[in-house]
């Protein structure tokens, strides 16, 4: 009997990210799995009462359908872009996935450890967006800090150059 595997991809709708979720898509995702896009969202953006009772755990899992709605989406103050809602609804009907989208509030680095463990995933898919040694030391690396503090296997995917 196969387990449920539940493979995370971080998310911030980006060239970047689309090219990590596609990838995820065409290497790691079979079918019955669940394909789970994570997003993080600045702290300083949300006052509503629903989204304060989401801060630790994240909001709750948005299927394909609710998140393909731009009213839906307001209300998380989240726009998907088109080419990666092309991209999640073509895999979800020709692999027989099920994807789902959950919302975090807070810094991404830490936040995407915390959903690896919360959710609990199998693997992660995170894009890289090619800082040089210096950016990567002022800006910090997300990719980089979820590599060694994940506590699931991570797959880096980087930007072409």
């Amino acid at each position: 009997m196969a387990t449920e595997r539940r493979v995370g991809v971080a998310v911030d709708f980006s060239a970047c990210s689309r090219k990590a979720l596609s990838w995820a898509i065409d290497n790691m995702v079979r079918k019955g799995d669940h394909l789970i896009l994570i997003t993080v969202r600045s702290v300083a953006h949300y006052e509503s009462g629903e989204m304060q009772l989401w801060e630790t755990t994240g909001s709750p899992f948005i299927p394909l359908c609710d998140f393909s709605n731009r009213e839906i989406m307001k209300k998380y103050e989240v726009q998907p872009d088109p080419d990666t809602l092309e991209l999640v609804n073509m895999a979800a009907k020709q692999k027989e996935i099920i994807v789902l989208l959950k919302i975090y509030w807070g810094d991404p680095r830490e936040k995407i450890c915390e959903s690896i463990e919360n959710i609990p995933l199998s693997c992660l898919v995170i894009g890289n967006r090619g800082l040089g040694k210096l950016q990567r030391v002022l800006l910090g690396s997300v990719s980089n800090h979820v590599v060694n503090n994940g506590t699931c296997p991570v797959t880096v995917v980087k930007q072409p150059q």
